[in-house]
């Protein structure tokens, strides 16, 4: 069985920055691909970053410039780096990933999230 969680959200001032961590655990051979989505209050889940397992890499157009996904497959976790934050980019991020398990299964995974906060 494989597990996802988020970590690093929390309260930001407009300008600054926070650092996402997707951490996959348990029964994990290897991170396929991820994406990390965002949900706001009232509004539709938005695809935020993507990376696929060949490192292709996509972002929002919101926040191209200013977030960063990257990977580190020795710590099976997907991080995203975010700067220059704004009000609206508050709002629960959730990381969702294709894991290969040790016995060579993938499967579709989404943790719980963590809430990032913008705000003076």
């Amino acid at each position: 069985q494989v597990q996802l969680v988020e970590s690093g959200g929390g309260l930001v001032q407009p300008g600054g920055s926070l650092t996402l961590s997707c951490l996959a655990s348990g029964s994990v051979f290897a991170i396929k691909s991820a994406n990390w989505y965002r949900q706001a209050p009232g509004k539709e889940r938005e695809a935020v970053a993507s990376i696929t397992v060949r490192s292709e890499i996509t972002y929002a157009d919101s926040v191209k410039g200013r977030f960063t996904i990257s990977r580190d497959s020795m710590k099976n976790t997907v991080y995203l780096h975010m700067n220059n934050l704004q009000p609206e980019d508050s709002g629960r991020y959730l990381c969702n990933a294709q894991i290969m398990s040790t016995e060579f299964q993938t499967s579709d995974n989404w943790g719980p999230g963590t809430q990032v906060t913008v705000s003076s």
